[in-house]
């Protein structure tokens, strides 16, 4: 059997450690993952509930449409029901809009590094993907990104706050760089992260649809709603768009749990406020320790924060593991002195810290 030439070089996603291997591999007992940007408070009692409230009904087939949870969102952002499209995790939403759209003749642009599904999705489909690299500051370098758009181009997928950089664009950047792309150009605006960003420049893409009709908004419940497990994200933009992408997608791609969670997670803006404003103190308090150790960071917009170990990132990664830390390195970053780690509770943090500074000490520095 012999798969198609165009995928043969792609790499298999890897994600974080799960705690139960590093437990299995390592003897150890006491294990904090901080590699995959999951909420350390889990997801909303609320949300519980629901999952609950369906376990005698798990040989149903799910709501195909996701019709109530689809209304929920339209109500919660303030667009018509007719522009939300669902999918297992807001992955699949790119994967849907590279099946709708993306042909070997299209070209797609985005940053280096951002979410590697973007590239993964569009080599799939035989378009040619065009990384640009972010600035030295991490942040997408929209200047050089828009000099790469042509009448070939066909995406531009913007991570925003960055993964894995963690940095963010603000509105008027934002805005600048979709009123400088041509109206045949889709900008992709992936926002997983969103909730979690408290600084005031922070675009409303939401509201901007009313205005550019080829823009995509990607948000998720994997992060601060905390049902990762689950794989429930959507995409909103124009009807017609969304048409487009409806008609990839494959039936009942959402499970009864996931809306019915999601729907229950939507209205606790509570658990949010929460989740958030620990967030926030938790950036502080690493942040502060990393200034003490005279390591350099991104400014970091979402759960997550990229850290400068100066030491070569794959022996802190595996000197962290030691200590029942689970941290990510990942040497297709091109970062290689560079570690991301999720901010966890205070806890966690300061756990994290306590071996942090005892790796520093056996690494040698680069």
């Amino acid at each position: 059997m012999q798969p198609k030439q165009n995928i043969l070089h792609l790499p298999v996603y890897q994600p974080g450690k799960p705690i139960s291997e590093v437990k299995r591999e390592l003897g150890l007992t006491d294990v904090i993952k901080l590699a995959s940007n999951e909420n350390p408070f889990g997801c909303s009692p609320k949300a519980k509930e629901a999952i609950v409230s369906l376990l005698d009904q798990v040989s149903i087939y799910p709501d195909g449409g996701a019709v109530d949870l689809t209304h929920a969102v339209a109500e919660h952002y303030g667009v018509k029901p007719n522009q939300i499209i669902f999918g297992a995790g807001s992955d699949e939403v790119i994967l849907m809009i590279a099946r709708a759209f993306l042909t070997p003749n299209d070209e797609t642009i985005s940053a280096f590094p951002t979410f590697p599904q973007y590239k993964h999705n569009a080599e799939i489909e035989g378009a040619t993907f065009i990384e640009v690299p972010v600035d030295e500051n991490g942040k997408h370098d929209l200047k050089a990104m828009l000099a790469k758009v042509n009448e070939r181009t066909k995406i531009v997928w913007i991570c925003n706050p960055n993964n894995p950089t963690g940095t963010m664009l603000s509105e008027r950047e934002i805005v600048s760089f979709i009123e400088s792309v041509p109206n045949h150009v889709m900008v992709v605006l992936d926002e997983a992260y969103a909730e979690y960003t408290v600084n005031e420049e922070y675009p409303d893409s939401i509201s901007l649809l009313n205005k550019y009709k080829n823009i995509v908004v990607l948000r998720t419940f994997s992060k601060i709603y905390g049902l990762a497990s689950l794989r429930i994200g959507f995409g909103i933009g124009h009807p017609d768009v969304v048409r487009s992408i409806n008609q990839v997608r494959e039936p009942f791609n959402t499970t009864s749990f996931a809306q019915k969670a999601g729907l229950a997670a939507l209205q606790d803006h509570e658990f949010i406020r929460t989740c958030r404003e620990a967030n926030a103190a938790g950036i502080r308090q690493v942040t502060a320790e990393l200034d003490k150790l005279g390591l350099p960071y991104f400014e970091a917009h979402g759960n997550f924060i990229m850290i400068d170990v100066k030491r070569p990132g794959q022996a802190v990664f595996q000197g962290l593991l030691q200590r029942g830390i689970i941290v990510r390195h990942d040497p297709g970053w091109g970062y290689p002195t560079k570690i991301r780690v999720t901010v966890g509770s205070e806890e966690q943090n300061r756990k994290f810290l306590e071996a942090l500074e005892q790796v520093l000490s056996e690494v040698a520095v680069s």
